[in-house]
């Protein structure tokens, strides 16, 4: 199980690089992971986005979604579909309109999840837990059938305790981490360190940071989480980087 980073930051493409977006691949499946600003154009760069067999989201945040209608419109216009007539897209059904969106003529179908509703896509079998976030988002754990590696990707969330038996055991951690230390006031995402403290609680090999800033040092992010989870391996995600989970 491979995740390829397409973009990092939070709310905003900048410095050249998008929203929040990945793809998870196990063998020759590919399942992209939300769909944030930039993502269809870095997509093209790595794999024919005809190729996709399927498309996970994980809330309706613009962040999130803001290349999914391009992405549909790409697949509407084009015929040659390698893997699947009609693109599955996985959504939550807690926001019915936005769900709606999902179903595009001869492009997309959407496909519906809850907390309570685990599904099968491909070669994962993903569980979702519902976070703390001004609209309703959903962190995933994500286990590859085959060999039994997790990746659980929290979403966007502020750090709460219901977090850590839901990531316990996980191989791989993707956190939501907005934040410096120094974050003070409401926070509908998680800082450094509490990414940090998330991978040390649940066991987690390797921890990678995302929904990153724009501006600070972002080594120092990497820094204050390390030092939060001394026996985790602590990365943060780059454009193009590939990951092993």
């Amino acid at each position: 199980m491979k995740l390829t980073v397409l973009g990092f930051y939070g709310g905003y493409p900048a410095n050249g690089v998008g929203t929040s977006s990945y793809i998870l691949s196990s063998g020759e499946f590919h399942l992209l992971l939300d769909c944030g600003s930039g993502a269809l154009l870095k997509l093209e760069t790595h794999m024919d986005p005809l190729a996709l067999d399927a498309v996970l989201l994980s809330h309706y945040h613009h962040d999130h979604t803001a290349d999914l209608g391009v992405l549909q419109y790409y697949w509407q216009l084009h015929e040659a579909r390698p893997n699947v007539a009609v693109l599955p897209i996985y959504g939550p059904t807690s926001d019915p309109l936005n769900f709606g969106s999902l179903t595009w003529p001869h492009a997309s179908e959407g496909h519906g999840y809850s907390d309570t509703q685990p599904v099968n896509i491909g070669p994962f079998a993903v569980t979702f837990m519902l976070t703390h976030h001004p609209v309703p988002a959903y962190a995933m754990r994500i286990t590859e059938k085959s060999s039994g590696k997790v990746l659980v990707f929290t979403a966007d969330t502020a750090y709460f305790e219901g977090l850590v038996d839901f990531a316990k055991g996980a191989d791989t951690l993707l956190t939501d981490t907005n934040f410096f230390n120094d974050k003070t006031g409401t926070k509908w995402h998680m800082t450094s360190g509490e990414s940090g403290h998330l991978a040390m609680a649940t066991g987690a090999t390797q921890l990678i940071l995302t929904h990153l800033p724009q501006t600070g040092d972002l080594n120092q992010l990497v820094a204050e989480a390390q030092a939060a989870a001394p026996a985790c391996r602590v990365e943060r995600a780059f454009a193009d980087q590939v990951f092993d989970i």
